[in-house]
């Protein structure tokens, strides 16, 4: 006799339910937002697009994303009460929906967070599909990073030789840089740097990144599988 199963089954690491866009890539997306706010948020207003404002609910993707601000893994049996534990964490959460947004992917969500500390970030991610994601924008700059890598976001002002001069730095800590993305708000404004790279950078070279007086803000996201 066969077992019955529920939409937050596993299979191998990779959590899925009717779909694992619903639910693996949510809660990807989820970790790397708090990363991304470094602490898990105070408050989070969650805005799904499209194809997951009309099934979030029934795919268990509010659970997934509020699991993810909890830094729970895609495999983890929590997420199916992420509802609760967020409540209990002092994760004030607010679910909203827009389902016609015919410039974002079917499956896009939006999370607006505070921390404790009245720190803001807001990212807007992609479920791509078999729990791929994309990161689409972090804090209103174009970013279009998977996670699937170690990442290297660097706000800057937009001076000659800025990427060129971070890019020897990370070259010398043996970082090889897979893609880069640019991102400004205009000419001699704040720019956004994204590097993903095959292996992790040292603290030592993080912290001499930040101290560059050109450097406006520094954030680390490791591979968030890890």
């Amino acid at each position: 006799m066969s077992e019955r199963s529920s939409v937050f089954d596993m299979i191998g690491p990779v959590m899925i339910g009717p779909s694992s866009s619903h639910t693996a890539g949510v809660v990807r997306i989820g970790r790397v937002a708090r990363k991304i706010l470094k602490s898990t948020p105070k408050k989070a207003i969650i805005t799904f697009y499209n194809s997951f404002a009309r099934t979030y609910e029934g795919h268990g993707s509010n659970r997934a994303i509020l699991g993810g601000l909890l830094d729970f893994h895609t495999d983890d049996e929590r997420i199916k009460d992420a509802l609760i534990l967020a409540e209990q964490a002092g994760l004030e959460y607010h679910f909203k929906s827009v389902g016609n947004a015919s410039t974002l992917h079917p499956n896009t969500v939006k999370i607006e967070m505070t921390a404790d500390d009245g720190t803001e970030a807001t990212v807007v991610g992609e479920s791509r599909g078999g729990g791929v994601i994309r990161m689409r924008s972090v804090n209103g700059f174009d970013t279009n990073f998977t996670a699937s890598s170690h990442t290297l976001i660097v706000y800057a002002n937009d001076q000659m030789g800025s990427i060129a001069f971070i890019s020897d730095v990370l070259s010398h800590d043996d970082c090889n840089i897979a893609t880069m993305t640019v991102s400004r708000k205009g000419k001699n404004d704040l720019a956004c740097l994204v590097f993903e790279m095959d292996s992790g950078i040292k603290q030592i070279t993080l912290a001499y990144i930040s101290e560059l007086n050109w450097v406006r803000n520094v954030l680390y996201i490791p591979d968030i599988d890890q």
